[in-house]
C-alpha cells in the first residue's frame, strides 16, 4: 500500500462519519477509539472537545482542527412528511444551498438515521414567479418516502435534528472528492501523525486537539485555554484553491498538487509571522512544497486560539468546491502537509 492509498483510507473513513454542527459524537468516538493506547492522556471537555496528550519535553505545541462539518437542521415537517430545513451554520456560510438539490441527505435523530433526498420543485411544474427566486429555504426540503407527519416522527424525524449531504466518497486518479474534507483533513492528520511519530525525537510537549462547532462560528476553539495554556499552536483547516475557471489567479493565486498552503491572513486574522516563516524554511530544507496565500472570505479556529494569547500559524489544505458535497482535494498535498506538521514536531523550538 502506498502512502496515498494509506491517507486516502483513512479520510475516507473520516469524511463517511456522520457530524454535523452540533452532532460530533460519533466523530468524536471515532477518535477516541483511534487514538486510545497510542497517546499518554485522552479526555473530553464539558464542552465537548477532545483533547490528547501524545507525549514529549519542551514548549507545548498543539496541533488542532474541527470536527464537524457542514449541514442543516430540520426546521419542520409538513402534513405530507416533507422535512423543511434551516441552516445548522451562521447565514453567510450557507452556501450550500446551491448545491444540495439532488444530492442524498441523511437526518441525524436522537438515536436513528433517516435517509432521504434534498429536492425542490422541477422544471416541468415551475410556475414564472418560482423560475425567477433564488433557491432559498422555502423552496428546499427533503423527501423521505413518507406521506405523512405522523409516518416521518415515527421514523425519528424531529425539529433540531441534524441533516448532512450524503454523498459516497470518490477518488479519481489523484484526487478525491466528497463531503467533509472540511474538516476531516485536520482529524485524519493527527491520526496519521500517531502511526508515524516516533516519540524519541519530539521537540515539543505535544497535544492534539478536536473542536465542536467551528462552521458556527469557533464555540469549541473559543473555550480551548481553559483546559489547555499553550506555548503555540498549529491549526489545520482545508480552504479555496485559485485553479478553476471563473476564479481571478490575481485573487487566489494557489492550484492543487502545489503542496499545502501557509495562510497568512484570513478574513478575521493575523496569523503569526515567526511561525509561518518558520514553518516555509522547515518546508525549504525538507523539500517540501508549499505555498503562500490569503484567505479573504475564509476563518478558522486559528483565530479564536490567537484571540486568547496563543501564537498560531494556519496550514491549509487547498480544496476545490468548498463547503459542497464534492469537495475535492490532492493526495499530494495531504502527503506534503502530513509530512510538514511531522517534520515540524521534531525541529527543536526557538520558543523556551
Amino acid at each position: 500500500m502506498t502512502a496515498n492509498d494509506r491517507n486516502y483510507e483513512i479520510m475516507r473513513e473520516l469524511m463517511e462519519i456522520p457530524g454535523p454542527t452540533g452532532q460530533e459524537e460519533p466523530v468524536m468516538d471515532w477518535l477516541r477509539d483511534r487514538w486510545q493506547g497510542q497517546v499518554e492522556e485522552i479526555w473530553t471537555a464539558r464542552g465537548g472537545n477532545l483533547f490528547a496528550r501524545v507525549g514529549g519535553t519542551g514548549p507545548r505545541l498543539l496541533i488542532e482542527g474541527h470536527a464537524d462539518e457542514i449541514g442543516f437542521v430540520v426546521r419542520s415537517i409538513d402534513d405530507d412528511g416533507f422535512v423543511w430545513l434551516a441552516g445548522a451554520q451562521n447565514p453567510r456560510s450557507d452556501v450550500g444551498q446551491r448545491y444540495a438539490v439532488g444530492q442524498s441527505a441523511l437526518i441525524i435523530g436522537r438515536d436513528t438515521q433517516i435517509e432521504g433526498h434534498f429536492a425542490t420543485t422541477s422544471g416541468h411544474i415551475l410556475t414564472e414567479q418560482q423560475r425567477n427566486q433564488k433557491l432559498d429555504y422555502y423552496q428546499l426540503f427533503v423527501d423521505i418516502g413518507v406521506s405523512s407527519r405522523e409516518e416521518a416522527i415515527k421514523l425519528g424525524v424531529h425539529p433540531g435534528a441534524g441533516v448532512i449531504w450524503n454523498p459516497p466518497t470518490r477518488r479519481v486518479r489523484n484526487r478525491v472528492t466528497g463531503k467533509a474534507v472540511d474538516d476531516r483533513f485536520a482529524l485524519a492528520i493527527m491520526t496519521l501523525l500517531l502511526e508515524d511519530l516516533d516519540r524519541d525525537k519530539l521537540a515539543y510537549d505535544l497535544y492534539f486537539c478536536a473542536t465542536i462547532q467551528e462552521e458556527i462560528g469557533l464555540v469549541g476553539a473559543s473555550s480551548l485555554r481553559h483546559e489547555l495554556d499553550m506555548d503555540l499552536a498549529i491549526a489545520l483547516d482545508n480552504g479555496p484553491v485559485g485553479d478553476i475557471p471563473t476564479v481571478d489567479r490575481r485573487t487566489l493565486p494557489t492550484r492543487l498538487g502545489g503542496g499545502p498552503t501557509l495562510v497568512h491572513k484570513d478574513a478575521r486574522t493575523h496569523y503569526t509571522k515567526d511561525l509561518i516563516w518558520r514553518l516555509s524554511d522547515i518546508a525549504d530544507e525538507a523539500g517540501i512544497p508549499v505555498q503562500h496565500a490569503v484567505w479573504e472570505f475564509f476563518g478558522s479556529d486559528g483565530d479564536a486560539l490567537i484571540q486568547q494569547g496563543i501564537p498560531t500559524a494556519l496550514i491549509g489544505l487547498q480544496t476545490r468546491y468548498t463547503h459542497s458535497p464534492f469537495e475535492t482535494y490532492d493526495l499530494d498535498d495531504f502527503e506534503a502537509a502530513l509530512r510538514l506538521v511531522g517534520t515540524f514536531v521534531t525541529m527543536p523550538s526557538p520558543v523556551q
